[in-house]
């Protein structure tokens, strides 16, 4: 596929993005101002592939030819096919990262994206496997430049979580996780195990992108909205005043819970983002028409069956179930280096999404 006249049209729309930005007036609405800058860095990145694209291909092709040149056993031979080695995966990789540009991406893709976990089969050793996976993600957050709060959360005994909402902000965070949504089983010898037995248990992951109060429309009516002394562990005032907010969306009945800050308009804020946003993927589950009028469409009962990723700590090997992609470096995955799994899964959703292109 040739993609040089795609590199042109993004470099063109990049410079109109840029004069807008460049206007007096560009912030005047504070939010098509944010949607301007998140484009202008996005088609930013695509100008950069684009140019790096060009420059890999080209040093692939005078590769090629000195190789038909010579014989693979000389010098030079063998210096081209090694440049061939590394160069071809190389253009691979951008190939895949400019045809993401090229396909119609998500509306929320750019968004900062609320991240639910919960423990669920497997008692105390999920909840340590959930608290695996909350410092899993934090840590690829913290890699990213991308800011993590915690909306709510709930501790065991042993130190696990039984569940925590986080909110993450940044450059595509919602494009970057949203495959993450699902039952994540685990494979390994707890700590209070002594027999030396493997168990097998899960949590669940609801990836959610942020909502605006334009996308959601919310009716004071609707809410049930109450206020408590926060619990848990926290500084100095924290467990002493009622902070804590609880808020039921009664026609849907959903639930959220805010206690993060000493602040109860603070606390009510953050609550009422996390509403909006499970309100909306609610929605652009429905429109997609998948079974999700219930949040469980998107993270199943946590039954060990569900699963979307299996993690085996006595074999340091982490398989994704819906690529069929086995990975033999659990250690660094779970410390956070989540890209060799999370490249595929979006490398598939751009396949798709140009299948749907092409009909």
């Amino acid at each position: 596929m040739d993609l040089q006249p795609f590199i042109e049209k993004f470099r063109r729309r990049f410079d109109e993005v840029e004069a807008q930005l460049s206007a007096p007036d560009a912030f005047a609405n504070a939010q098509k101002g944010q949607e301007l800058t998140r484009e202008h860095s996005r088609l930013r990145e695509l100008v950069t592939d684009g140019e790096a694209w060009v420059q890999v291909g080209r040093e692939i092709e005078e590769n090629r030819q000195l190789l038909a040149a010579e014989t693979p056993s000389t010098e030079l031979g063998q210096m081209a096919t090694e440049e061939l080695q590394r160069l071809e995966p190389e253009l691979q990789r951008l190939t895949l990262r400019l045809l993401d540009g090229i396909a119609p991406p998500s509306p929320v893709d750019s968004r900062n994206s609320v991240v639910e976990i919960r423990a669920a089969a497997g008692g105390a050793e999920a909840a340590l496997f959930a608290a695996d996976l909350c410092r899993m993600y934090s840590r690829y957050a913290e890699d990213r430049g991308w800011k993590v709060e915690t909306l709510d959360a709930s501790t065991s005994d042993l130190g696990g979580l039984k569940e925590i909402v986080l909110l993450i902000s940044g450059q595509d965070v919602f494009k970057r996780l949203k495959h993450e949504s699902g039952v994540h089983r685990v494979q390994r010898v707890p700590a209070t195990e002594a027999q030396g037995r493997i168990h097998t248990s899960t949590a669940t992951v609801a990836v959610l992108p942020e909502a605006q109060e334009v996308d959601v429309e919310i009716k004071t009516e609707d809410l049930d909205i109450s206020v408590c002394r926060a619990g848990g562990h926290g500084g100095q005032g924290v467990n002493t005043t009622d902070s804590a907010v609880r808020i039921v969306h009664v026609p849907s009945g959903i639930e959220v819970r805010c206690q993060d800050e000493r602040s109860q308009h603070k606390n009510k804020a953050k609550a009422m983002m996390v509403l909006r946003s499970r309100l909306l993927e609610r929605r652009l589950a429905e429109e997609a028409e998948k079974m999700a009028k219930e949040r469980r469409g998107q993270v199943g009962t946590g039954d060990r069956s569900e699963k979307i990723r299996t993690y085996n700590f006595p074999q340091n090997r982490v398989t994704d179930h819906r690529i069929e992609v086995t990975l033999y470096n659990l250690a660094g995955l779970i410390e956070g280096k989540l890209d060799p799994l999370l490249d595929p899964l979006i490398g598939r959703e751009v396949t798709e999404r140009l299948a749907l292109l092409q009909k």
